[in-house]
């Protein structure tokens, strides 16, 4: 391997492990919880209905006076009970404003409370979804339902997969309005919006919905890898905006308001992600609708909104509208179904897949894929093994490069001391020295490159793995064996009290945690050690001595990574030792590595079979 292509490297590695240095010395800020919500808050203004017949936002009624938010924590509620979910709709407005997922526990401790996504105004971190209708031609704001509207059951009162609900209003002005709310077995909400005109004339109206966040999330991770904020479709243009984006929108909705105004023609949805979870308004395909997104600073409140084209309705007539509210987990095959199955328009890209999206999705796929086969097999802790899985499948298809790589390093092995023997007798000549070198390359036919390109395509596949671990919904409290519980938090064992053999719990040791080594990544320094026995050792000192004290630096930075990633590094690096150590035997050159590291024998390249 020539000295460019070393330097190319190390550069690489260095960058790594400067960045990882940088965000765990200064992590991101912790958000602070956002103040309680007031008796009554204001939200940033509901859409207005435009001109019959076409789409119904402009940006002049984007800038109408902001309706007051009503508490809604002691409201009259209709309540939500499924298989995977549980909460209630209050009665004020009609809003789905508390929601918890039975499947998933907000830590791993016993008895921790089941995760909740939506809360009432009122509670610590309003966040709810709302529906109604925007006044047009003939009718005021007090004529069409709004956020805080009294609504009263029809019939059930009990919303469940088999049981839909049907609240129902009669306006001031002589209308009837219904929504009717249905689920499935999944997270998905279907809101079909009706209005029976019997006004006695005719009127104009447009149907809208509206997901709204009172402050950022107080647990949101804030992390560079990692999108939380507003995401959406629009015609299969994807939208990831952070909060803090969301405030330099250029449209002035209102006295401290910005929006984004897109028009929809074809197929699109808007909402909000969090790590886990996710709230999105659905529009049916095929339907237009503009997608608002929009952030009150005055009042510190996000909003996503849908807004459907006016209806028009002479008297007698019945409108009705139908869209989707997705509000739960990211589940890949949950989402993936919603796509393939319901029509939701590239869905999956819902999941935060990143700059190498080409590579964290076919990764994802194959590991669900691993971990769906060994479940069926009855194999416990089967995401861990899937991701040895999909270490032997990455080798296996990097084997070829792989193989010429390991060939490459076993003759420069062999040619070590001849190397060193120009070393001497070119001195400080380093022109002399590259001449001798390239020249000694050519004789013996070695290619000195070759090893570079399997280590630079480990680097987007480690940062893929890194991503898909990160983000996905299936890594998180993915128990492997004995002391892993989760794959997607770091090893909980640690060296300061002997891997749990003391009586005491280690304290947070904030910045200093990395200190606090645990078994796997201790394994990974020892794994990482033994592979770099085998390779050739630089010629230049500075070189030799940063690539002999990289497996204990990234032992120490890896160590307050996920456990999953780490098993992913040690299980490359005893098939990457194993792989190459069969090779070089091949090749007729038997390294001894128990020698180099127990300093026995040197390393010497005349060892022949």
């Amino acid at each position: 391997m020539g000295d460019q292509n070393k330097n190319l490297i190390l550069a690489t590695v260095l960058s790594f492990v400067v960045i990882l240095v940088w965000f765990l010395l200064f992590p991101p800020p912790e958000q602070t919880a956002p103040a309680p919500g007031a008796e009554a808050v204001e939200l940033a203004p509901a859409p207005q209905a435009g001109v019959a017949g076409g789409p119904a936002t402009t940006n002049a009624d984007l800038a109408n006076t902001a309706s007051d938010v009503q508490t809604t924590i002691e409201a009259p509620r209709v309540s939500i009970d499924t298989q995977r979910l549980a909460g209630s709709i209050s009665l004020t407005g009609g809003r789905v404003d508390e929601l918890f997922l039975k499947d998933f526990r907000a830590t791993l401790d016993e008895g921790s409370d089941i995760v909740q996504i939506l809360f009432p105004v009122g509670s610590e971190s309003p966040y709810y979804a709302f529906y109604g209708w925007a006044p047009g031609a003939g009718l005021g704001i007090d004529d069409v339902p709004g956020p805080n509207t009294a609504w009263q059951v029809e019939g059930n009162a009990t919303l469940t997969e088999m049981a839909p609900v049907t609240l129902r209003w009669d306006s001031p002005a002589g209308m009837i309005f219904r929504r009717t709310m249905s689920v499935d077995e999944d997270f998905m909400f279907s809101v079909t919006q009706t209005v029976e005109n019997t006004s006695g004339s005719t009127i104009a109206l447009a149907p809208y919905g509206v997901i709204a966040r009172h402050g950022e999330p107080k647990d949101g991770k804030k992390f560079f890898v990692l999108h939380e904020g507003l995401v959406g479709m629009a015609d299969g243009q994807l939208t990831e905006d952070d909060y803090g984006n969301m405030a330099d929108y250029s449209i002035i909705a209102s006295e401290g308001a910005h929006a984004e105004v897109k028009q929809v023609n074809e197929a699109g949805w808007i909402g909000f992600t969090d790590h886990y979870w996710m709230s999105t308004l659905i529009p049916n395909t095929g339907e237009a609708f503009k997608s608002v997104a929009k952030y009150d600073e005055t009042r510190d409140i996000y909003q996503a909104e849908t807004v459907l084209p006016t209806q028009t309705l002479a008297a007698g007539q019945t409108a009705s509208s139908t869209t989707r509210l997705f509000a739960g987990a990211k589940e890949w095959e949950t989402i993936r179904e919603y796509q393939n199955e319901g029509g939701v328009d590239r869905f999956i890209d819902s999941i935060d897949w990143g700059w190498f999206f080409f590579l964290t999705k076919p990764i994802f796929a194959v590991l669900h894929w691993l971990n769906k086969a060994l479940i069926g097999l009855g194999v416990p802790g089967s995401m861990g093994w899937s991701i040895i899985g999909l270490t032997l499948l990455i080798k296996a298809l990097l084997f070829p490069l792989a193989y010429k790589s390991y060939v490459s390093m076993a003759k420069m092995k062999e040619l070590q001391p001849q190397m060193e023997k120009i070393k001497e007798r070119t001195g400080d000549d380093r022109a002399k020295l590259q001449q001798e070198m390239m020249a000694l390359y050519k004789k013996e036919k070695v290619n000195p490159a070759s090893g570079c390109l399997p280590i630079i395509l480990q680097i987007p596949i480690f940062f893929s793995l890194y991503k898909v671990i990160f983000v996905t919904m299936e890594l998180r409290h993915a128990p492997w064996i004995g002391w892993i519980h989760d794959l997607s938090a770091p090893d909980p064992t640690s060296i300061l009290n002997l891997f749990g053999l003391l009586p005491y719990a280690v304290p947070d040791l904030g910045p200093l945690q990395l200190l606090s080594l645990g078994i796997m990544p201790i394994l990974l320094g020892i794994s990482m050690y033994l592979q770099q026995k085998l390779n050739p050792a630089p010629a230049d000192p500075t070189q030799k001595m940063i690539f002999a004290w990289m497996p204990w630096i990234f032992m120490f930075m890896l160590g307050s990574f996920a456990s999953g990633l780490v098993l992913y590094w040690i299980a490359n690096n005893t098939i990457t030792f194993t792989q190459q150590y069969l090779i070089m035997r091949s090749q007729g050159y038997k390294p001894d590595v128990l020698g180099n590291i127990f300093g026995g024998k040197k390393d010497k390249a005349a060892a022949k079979k």
